[in-house]
């Protein structure tokens, strides 16, 4: 890829505004190196064998997603503006590119956790390596060269903040499987057991909004174009669904009545004899679930997760209620702080709401990613950018469904009202919850 193509794949959401402060080779270099940093300091409490584990398909092993944001920023960034620039181990570009196909050919994703080699100390080093030879790069980049570089770099350490939630989530998956119960981090903040009364609901008249980014700033190309949408009378949730909550529907015998499951969730309910949320197991009559800091009762007072969309949908049924469409959600947000928890706290698991009986509307940042009814499709004008960075977001636009909000395993400055993450309804391995919302007309 020469300079004239990276011109052409710059992520259309990647913004620089006329008029804004000047980029400076010292500001792009502290941003890339926070994040790098970062994502080291995530793996601070891993042992090296933990690094290689593939607990399923879904699931990469830590060492591929340090090895794959390198490959981003050494095929994106460094092979693009260091023409004299030469891969010391060319096969990585194999192993570690994940899905762009215009980039080349590559690894089978199910089987990365066959790879031994490179090994940890290795994948280090090429992540040592990138690093250096950005830093190069951007400290003898004239403002005409940062201009053009500051885009890409700005997508790849969006993409690496992607990955770390990944990598939090992945690993969670990994040591559940251990009998052992491995702890990620300690708990620094437990729940204290408050009881919590119902949720209250906030109506919201009907109105046209307009949905989607807009304003200065980097964003995603699905969250755009921005459009008009009308958005019905409707009453969103004060908060998400909790444990307890949730615990009535599985009392009611709600794995077990199909009338509350679309017919392909209810399909997944038998084939995977699903009871409960994932890493909840009853032991002696009671439920306790695994988390990134040990093997413990489930808490009432926190909001569920780990909760499938066909599930959130089945709840949502079952409560009399439905879950939000995706503009509802946005219309909600759209003037709300993004405060809550987030990775940024290292708490690593959602946490029961600041106000248990509050009458306006919280945790809508953090804590758990939430499900909407509306299915993951391109907006009104869309159009995929042309190049490897093109695929980055729209060919994935298929039988997926839209979460919004950002999770406990999701950087505070990685979100924003028109966030648009995308799963397929089964999935159930990342921080995902409810919350309700109803028809008011």
């Amino acid at each position: 890829m020469n300079r004239a193509d990276a011109i052409a794949t710059e992520p259309p959401g990647a913004q620089h505004v006329p008029g804004s402060a000047r980029i400076s080779s010292a500001n792009l270099i502290a941003r890339f190196r926070k994040v790098r940093d970062f994502s080291v300091r995530l793996c601070r409490g891993l042992q090296p064998e933990d690094y290689v584990v593939q607990s399923m398909p879904d699931v990469s092993p830590t060492k591929w997603h340090l090895a794959h944001t390198t490959w981003f920023f050494e095929t994106f960034v460094v092979k693009v503006w260091d023409q004299r620039y030469r891969s010391e181990i060319p096969q990585y570009a194999y192993l570690f590119n994940s899905y762009y196909n215009a980039a080349g050919d590559m690894h089978r994703r199910d089987l990365r956790g066959l790879i031994s080699r490179p090994t940890v100390q290795e994948t280090y080093r090429f992540r040592e390596s990138i690093d250096q030879a950005v830093f190069k790069l951007l400290k003898n980049a004239d403002e005409t060269l940062l201009a053009e570089i500051e885009p890409v770099l700005t997508l790849g350490i969006q993409h690496e903040q992607q990955h770390q939630e990944l990598l939090v989530t992945d690993i969670k998956h990994v040591f559940a499987q251990n009998p052992l119960y491995p702890i990620f981090e300690e708990a620094k903040f437990i729940s204290d057991g408050q009881k919590i009364g119902p949720p209250h609901f906030v109506d919201f008249d009907e109105a046209m909004v307009e949905a989607g980014f807009r304003g200065p700033g980097f964003s995603y190309d699905n969250e755009g174009p921005r459009h008009r949408v009308l958005v019905g009378p409707f009453a969103l949730a004060t908060r998400p669904v909790t444990n307890g909550e949730y615990l009535a529907f599985i009392e009611a015998g709600g794995y077990t009545r199909s009338a509350f499951w679309l017919s392909l969730g209810w399909t997944t309910v038998q084939e995977q004899r699903w009871q409960a949320p994932l890493y909840w197991v009853k032991r002696d009559g009671q439920w306790w679930t695994f988390t990134l800091s040990g093997f413990r009762p489930v808490e009432e007072s926190e909001p569920v997760t780990h909760i499938s969309y066909f599930e959130a949908d089945a709840y949502a049924n079952w409560d009399g209620a439905r879950l939000p469409t995706e503009f509802e959600w946005e219309r909600a947000s759209a003037d709300l702080p993004i405060e809550g928890n987030f990775v940024d706290t290292s708490r690593f698991h959602p946490g029961a709401a600041p106000e248990p009986n509050g009458t306006g509307l919280q945790q809508m940042f953090g804590d758990v990613w939430e499900w909407t009814r509306s299915a993951y499709l391109p907006y009104p004008g869309y159009r995929v950018a042309p190049g490897a960075l093109g695929e980055y977001n729209g060919k994935f636009m298929c039988n997926q469904m839209v979460l919004r909000g950002g999770s406990c395993a999701t950087s505070r400055d990685h979100v924003r009202p028109t966030y648009r993450n995308f799963f397929p309804p089964e999935k159930r391995w990342q921080f995902t919850g409810i919350r309700l919302a109803r028809d008011t007309a």
